[in-house]
Protein backbone atom coordinates (compact mmCIF):
# COMPACT_ATOMS: atom_id res chain seq x y z
CA UNK A 1 0.00 0.00 0.00
CA UNK A 2 3.00 2.62 0.66
CA UNK A 3 3.51 4.12 -2.97
CA UNK A 4 7.13 5.72 -2.39
CA UNK A 5 9.54 5.22 -5.60
CA UNK A 6 12.71 6.38 -6.24
CA UNK A 7 11.50 9.54 -7.77
CA UNK A 8 9.54 10.51 -3.99
CA UNK A 9 13.28 9.97 -2.58
CA UNK A 10 15.59 11.44 -4.82
CA UNK A 11 12.72 14.44 -5.40
CA UNK A 12 13.32 14.90 -1.14
CA UNK A 13 17.41 15.54 -1.90
CA UNK A 14 16.91 18.26 -4.32
CA UNK A 15 17.79 21.91 -3.39
CA UNK A 16 14.96 23.94 -2.52
CA UNK A 17 15.58 26.21 -5.73
CA UNK A 18 15.47 23.19 -7.90
CA UNK A 19 12.29 21.42 -6.18
CA UNK A 20 9.85 24.06 -7.83
CA UNK A 21 10.44 22.55 -11.18
CA UNK A 22 10.48 18.76 -9.94
CA UNK A 23 7.09 19.75 -8.01
CA UNK A 24 4.89 19.92 -10.80
CA UNK A 25 6.06 16.73 -12.67
CA UNK A 26 5.48 14.84 -8.86
CA UNK A 27 1.62 16.68 -8.34
CA UNK A 28 0.83 14.65 -11.78
CA UNK A 29 3.04 11.84 -11.28
CA UNK A 30 0.36 8.62 -11.19
CA UNK A 31 1.91 6.73 -8.20
CA UNK A 32 1.29 10.03 -6.56
CA UNK A 33 -2.66 9.53 -7.90
CA UNK A 34 -2.29 6.23 -6.51
CA UNK A 35 -1.24 6.81 -2.97
CA UNK A 36 -4.15 9.96 -2.65
CA UNK A 37 -6.75 7.05 -3.63
CA UNK A 38 -5.85 4.63 -1.79
CA UNK A 39 -5.07 6.52 1.51
CA UNK A 40 -8.38 9.35 0.80
CA UNK A 41 -11.44 7.21 1.95
CA UNK A 42 -9.71 6.46 5.64
CA UNK A 43 -8.30 10.19 5.75
CA UNK A 44 -12.20 11.20 4.76
CA UNK A 45 -13.14 8.82 7.43
CA UNK A 46 -11.05 10.02 9.99
CA UNK A 47 -11.36 14.04 9.01
CA UNK A 48 -15.27 13.21 9.51
CA UNK A 49 -14.77 13.13 13.26
CA UNK A 50 -14.26 16.60 13.68
CA UNK A 51 -16.21 18.76 11.02
CA UNK A 52 -19.46 18.93 10.20
CA UNK A 53 -19.65 17.43 7.12
CA UNK A 54 -18.23 14.77 4.23
CA UNK A 55 -17.90 17.61 2.40
CA UNK A 56 -15.99 19.54 4.48
CA UNK A 57 -13.87 16.33 5.50
CA UNK A 58 -13.25 15.98 2.09
CA UNK A 59 -12.02 19.30 1.33
CA UNK A 60 -9.99 18.85 4.74
CA UNK A 61 -8.00 15.89 3.62
CA UNK A 62 -7.45 17.50 0.14
CA UNK A 63 -5.44 20.88 2.37
CA UNK A 64 -3.69 18.41 4.68
CA UNK A 65 -2.25 16.38 1.16
CA UNK A 66 -1.43 19.20 -0.46
CA UNK A 67 0.73 20.78 2.83
CA UNK A 68 2.11 17.35 2.47
CA UNK A 69 3.32 17.09 -0.50
CA UNK A 70 4.60 20.63 -0.01
CA UNK A 71 6.47 20.01 2.95
CA UNK A 72 7.99 17.45 1.20
CA UNK A 73 7.27 14.66 3.50
CA UNK A 74 7.67 10.98 3.13
CA UNK A 75 4.06 9.33 1.86
CA UNK A 76 5.20 6.61 3.99
CA UNK A 77 5.11 8.24 7.23
CA UNK A 78 1.62 8.03 7.42
CA UNK A 79 0.93 9.08 10.88
CA UNK A 80 2.38 12.23 9.77
CA UNK A 81 -0.48 12.59 7.16
CA UNK A 82 -3.09 11.68 9.45
CA UNK A 83 -1.84 14.18 12.25
CA UNK A 84 -1.82 16.77 8.98
CA UNK A 85 -5.16 15.62 8.66
CA UNK A 86 -5.82 16.35 11.93
CA UNK A 87 -4.53 19.85 12.10
CA UNK A 88 -6.04 21.10 9.22
CA UNK A 89 -9.15 19.89 10.39
CA UNK A 90 -8.68 21.91 13.64
CA UNK A 91 -7.83 24.81 11.33
CA UNK A 92 -10.77 25.01 9.53
CA UNK A 93 -12.91 24.59 12.87
CA UNK A 94 -11.23 27.49 14.30
CA UNK A 95 -11.88 29.29 11.36
CA UNK A 96 -15.50 28.69 11.23
CA UNK A 97 -15.43 30.04 14.89
CA UNK A 98 -13.79 32.97 13.90
CA UNK A 99 -16.26 33.72 11.02
CA UNK A 100 -19.13 32.93 13.60
CA UNK A 101 -18.24 35.33 16.10
CA UNK A 102 -17.35 37.99 13.58
CA UNK A 103 -20.90 37.47 12.42
CA UNK A 104 -22.74 37.95 15.38
CA UNK A 105 -20.61 40.88 16.28
CA UNK A 106 -21.69 42.28 13.07
CA UNK A 107 -25.63 41.62 13.31
CA UNK A 108 -25.29 42.65 16.91
CA UNK A 109 -23.65 45.89 15.79
CA UNK A 110 -26.19 46.49 13.18
CA UNK A 111 -29.73 45.77 15.23
CA UNK A 112 -27.63 48.29 17.64
CA UNK A 113 -27.18 51.33 15.08
CA UNK A 114 -30.93 50.41 13.67
CA UNK A 115 -32.40 51.80 16.96
CA UNK A 116 -32.81 55.76 16.97
CA UNK A 117 -31.56 57.82 19.26
CA UNK A 118 -34.17 60.57 21.37
CA UNK A 119 -33.04 63.28 23.18
CA UNK A 120 -33.59 61.96 26.81
CA UNK A 121 -35.55 64.93 28.07
CA UNK A 122 -39.22 64.86 26.94
CA UNK A 123 -41.89 62.15 27.77
CA UNK A 124 -42.89 62.55 24.16
CA UNK A 125 -39.89 61.52 23.35
CA UNK A 126 -39.69 58.84 25.38
CA UNK A 127 -43.06 57.90 24.34
CA UNK A 128 -42.33 57.88 20.55
CA UNK A 129 -39.14 55.96 21.37
CA UNK A 130 -41.00 52.89 23.20
CA UNK A 131 -43.67 53.04 20.22
CA UNK A 132 -41.29 52.83 17.83
CA UNK A 133 -39.23 49.59 19.51
CA UNK A 134 -42.38 48.04 19.72
CA UNK A 135 -42.79 48.00 16.15
CA UNK A 136 -42.14 45.17 13.69
CA UNK A 137 -38.51 44.67 12.54
CA UNK A 138 -39.27 45.10 9.07
CA UNK A 139 -41.52 48.14 9.51
CA UNK A 140 -39.14 49.92 11.95
CA UNK A 141 -35.98 48.94 10.02
CA UNK A 142 -37.67 51.08 6.99
CA UNK A 143 -38.82 53.72 9.36
CA UNK A 144 -35.75 54.82 10.58
CA UNK A 145 -33.72 54.48 7.11
CA UNK A 146 -36.20 56.66 5.98
CA UNK A 147 -36.88 59.12 8.52
CA UNK A 148 -33.42 59.03 10.23
CA UNK A 149 -31.03 58.01 7.41
CA UNK A 150 -33.37 60.25 4.81
CA UNK A 151 -33.38 57.38 2.42
CA UNK A 152 -35.60 57.11 -0.65
CA UNK A 153 -37.50 53.97 -1.26
CA UNK A 154 -35.82 52.86 -3.78
CA UNK A 155 -32.15 53.10 -1.70
CA UNK A 156 -34.43 51.03 1.28
CA UNK A 157 -35.14 48.63 -1.32
CA UNK A 158 -31.90 47.95 -2.79
CA UNK A 159 -30.44 47.56 0.41
CA UNK A 160 -33.28 45.25 2.16
CA UNK A 161 -33.67 43.40 -1.29
CA UNK A 162 -37.43 44.16 -1.61
CA UNK A 163 -39.63 46.08 -4.15
CA UNK A 164 -40.21 49.88 -3.66
CA UNK A 165 -43.80 49.19 -2.97
CA UNK A 166 -43.06 46.67 -0.25
CA UNK A 167 -40.92 49.60 1.29
CA UNK A 168 -43.38 52.51 0.92
CA UNK A 169 -46.06 49.78 2.68
CA UNK A 170 -43.68 48.97 5.64
CA UNK A 171 -43.52 52.75 5.78
CA UNK A 172 -46.96 53.59 5.79
CA UNK A 173 -47.81 50.68 8.08
CA UNK A 174 -45.63 52.30 10.18
CA UNK A 175 -46.73 55.54 10.19
CA UNK A 176 -50.43 54.22 10.93
CA UNK A 177 -48.89 52.52 14.28
CA UNK A 178 -46.90 55.43 15.66
CA UNK A 179 -49.93 57.49 14.74
CA UNK A 180 -52.36 55.06 17.27
CA UNK A 181 -49.92 54.69 19.99
CA UNK A 182 -48.62 58.47 19.88
CA UNK A 183 -51.78 60.29 18.98
CA UNK A 184 -54.21 61.74 21.90
CA UNK A 185 -57.27 59.72 21.87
Amino acid sequence: MFCMTDKFTSWRRLKSKDREGVMENVATHEDWKVCFSQLAPGLVLFARQWVRSRADAEDVVQDAFVRFWRRNHSIDNRALLYSAVRSAALDLIRRDQRRSRREIEVFADASRSVEPEFEAGDDSQRELAAAVDDLPRDQREVLVMKVWNELTFAEIAETLGISQNTAASRYRYALATLKKKVQPQ
